[in-house]
């Protein structure tokens, strides 16, 4: 594995701990149970976990046969081609309707090759948001300012305001409504 330029051994050390430890989570094991299966010590693997130990080779493939996956599915991956950052005066427009009277998004994070869609709205009074929107996997919305009503098809009416998160799974279809006509911002995340 050859490092990033710029990435130091303690910059390496946490990336690998933190992947060693979703891992493990992900497959619902105790730091324990990893370590007695693995041959290691539970200290010793609380010290990779938090990046203040680097594994050994050896130890990276008795860790990579106790949680079924490969030696290098441990190992971090190259993040530089991975940032993405999108300014606050980028990303492409996208109404929520095919009408002259539609709410805009601003595109944040929208690839079919993406398991992510984050898309920021701003709403003003008089503009269109009666769509539902339907999607596969999990929606979200997330709102900064105002408030929106989110009619969830089925399931009722859920009042949110600055700072609160509504989620459910699609194939649930939801739209949004605005109080007192009041502008609101609000982030519809989407996740497959």
């Amino acid at each position: 594995m050859t490092a990033e330029p710029g990435l130091d051994e303690h910059a390496l050390a946490v990336r690998t701990g933190a992947t060693i430890r979703a891992i493990r989570e992900k497959c619902q094991l105790s730091m324990r149970e990893v370590a007695a299966r693995s041959g290691i010590s539970q200290p010793f693997l609380s010290q990779i976990e938090r990046g203040q130990s680097m594994p050994s080779m050896v130890t990276v493939y008795r860790l990579a046969e106790t949680l079924a996956v490969t030696p290098g599915d441990l190992l971090p991956t190259s993040t530089e081609s991975k940032v993405t950052v999108v300014r606050s005066t980028e990303g492409r427009l996208l109404p929520v309707a095919d009408r002259p009277d539609a709410a805009l998004g601003r595109v944040l994070v929208l690839s079919p090759d993406e398991r992510l869609q984050i898309i920021e709205y701003r709403i003003e009074r008089d503009q269109y948001i009666g769509e539902w929107f339907q999607t596969p996997g999990i929606l979200a919305v997330y709102v900064m300012s105002g408030q929106l009503d989110v009619v969830v098809e089925g399931a009722g009416t859920y009042r949110i305001g600055a700072g609160d998160l509504i989620s459910h799974p699609s194939p649930l279809r939801h739209r949004w409504l605005l109080v007192d006509d009041e502008p609101a911002d609000a982030l519809l995340v989407i996740t497959e």
